[in-house]
């Protein structure tokens, strides 16, 4: 990479912070980004790593989290990485999913959440259980996020389109944990982002230290008495991270900031980089820093608070739905046929002719703009089923009956649209490379139809 340039008020600020820590800092800030991939845990183990052939080193505040050191293999153009074996995620942004602790079970709101590198994370760890909505403000932002939510198998998601206000108004106090992973100044990006260093300015940073109050303001509200927030940042702007958390406080007394895990190249949060009195007797050194020159990592800020009061029980009404009539009997068909699992009962609704399973009934979020329900199954029409590419990467191939073992040539022809040559029994298939599913085809003859959507087919 070419020298980063920033505007010299950008170096001034930074060097009246950091003083002697100025130099490391900058110098950091030269060198290449680092590069981290967290496993899914929901599919896959460390043997992941082993068939990739990179060499790792461990992210000391997520386990399933590694920085790779040498690579000989394009992980983001890999059968692994279509899979979803993996994700590409700076190693500091691991941080906030891991200072939340989301547990299977709960109730999960990501309220900022495209492209998905969090969200897919918290379902991770929640193992398909219990609820997450994943919501984006921005339209246009969602394609993306619905794509790696899928990826990842992951059944129990909501993905809304909406203003967190609207939410805070619907769901107010139904989540046990909300992460507020908040746009900001994004100077932790500089290095992937040279532009965005040069194009810097102060008043950005103060125009999103007013647009993030408001933010905490609505997810504070949808935070359950007793549950737990996570405000972050990728900026290392005190008037975006402190100063914020320090406002939050004041206006919150319910909330308490909780003292995070010792975890190796963390460093403190800086009270000292506050008003005095805005920050007085708030115990701002419980924040989380993460800064390129001390940890593997572009930087960020996290804080974890808590909300005060006994934790109510789960207060979200389970999905009933149940399919009946001529589509019962096109999806059990379809089930008898190919799958070796048993044909859920409950949770089924219809989005025009695609069927879902849900993760709560349709009445809990009538309300509010939902773009994805839960898994999607398949789609019905003209007396039979066609299963849903969600589907497939939801499934192991322990789960249905004719799977479609390929290499990884084979398989980056099936990621590339074409139909694969093939023995094997008529009908539906899961196509797979090393046990893990990439997709659907059907058998016909000799040949393997390839049914992988064409918008995500690999182009050359």
């Amino acid at each position: 990479m070419g020298e980063l340039v920033w505007p010299s008020t950008f170096a001034e600020r930074m060097q009246r912070l950091l003083g002697n820590e100025a130099a490391d800092f900058f110098d950091a800030l030269q060198t290449e980004p680092v590069v981290g991939l967290r496993l899914n845990t929901l599919k896959c183990d460390a043997a992941v790593l082993a068939a990739l052939s990179i060499q790792v080193a461990p992210v000391p505040w997520a386990p399933e989290g590694y920085v790779v050191r040498e690579s000989e293999v394009a992980l983001g153009r890999h059968p692994y990485h279509a899979a979803g074996c993996y994700y590409l995620q700076d190693p500091s942004a691991m941080l906030p999913v891991a200072l939340l602790d989301p547990q299977p079970g709960e109730a999960v709101l990501d309220i900022a959440a495209a492209p998905g590198g969090k969200a897919t994370f918290i379902a991770a760890r929640m193992q398909g259980q219990g609820l997450l909505v994943a919501n984006e403000v921005v339209r246009g932002r969602v394609a993306a996020l619905v794509e790696n939510v899928e990826r990842f198998g992951a059944p129990h998601v909501l993905i809304t389109n909406e203003d967190p206000s609207r939410l805070a108004a619907v769901w107010e106090a139904r989540f046990d944990a909300v992460l507020v992973d908040a746009p900001c100044s994004g100077e932790g990006m500089f290095r992937k982002n040279p532009a965005a260093a040069s194009h810097w300015r102060e008043t950005h940073v103060q125009g999103c230290a007013l647009r993030q109050r408001h933010l905490l303001d609505d997810a504070a509200r949808l935070v359950r008495p007793g549950g737990r927030l996570v405000y972050a940042t990728c900026t290392f702007a005190p008037e975006e991270n402190e100063a914020v958390i320090a406002h939050f406080l004041r206006t919150h007394p319910d909330f308490e900031l909780v003292e995070p895990p010792s975890w190796p190249g963390c460093a403190p949060g800086r009270p000292d980089w506050v008003a005095p009195e805005l920050a007085e007797g708030l115990p701002l050194e419980r924040c989380v820093r993460l800064w390129p020159h001390r940890a593997l990592g572009e930087g960020h800020f996290a804080a974890l608070l808590r909300r005060q009061g006994a934790r109510d029980p789960w207060a979200w009404r389970l999905a009933d739905g149940r399919l009946t009539g001529r589509v019962r009997r096109d999806v059990a068909t379809f089930w008898r046929e190919t799958m070796r699992i048993p044909l859920p009962e409950k949770g089924w609704a219809a989005f025009g002719e695609a069927w879902h399973l849900l993760p709560v009934a349709e009445r809990e979020w009538r309300d509010v703009s939902v773009v994805r329900a839960g898994l999607r199954v398949g789609v019905a029409r003209r007396g039979r089923f066609e299963p849903a590419h969600a589907l497939a990467l939801h499934l192991s191939p322990e789960d249905v009956q004719r799977v479609a073992s390929l290499s990884k040539e084979m398989a980056e022809a099936y990621l590339r649209g074409a139909p694969i040559e093939r023995s094997g029994e008529r009908g539906w298939t899961l196509v797979a490379v090393d046990g893990y599913a990439l997709g659907w085809g059907k058998q016909v003859g000799r040949v393997l139809k390839n049914h992988y959507p064409k918008g995500l087919r690999w182009v050359g």
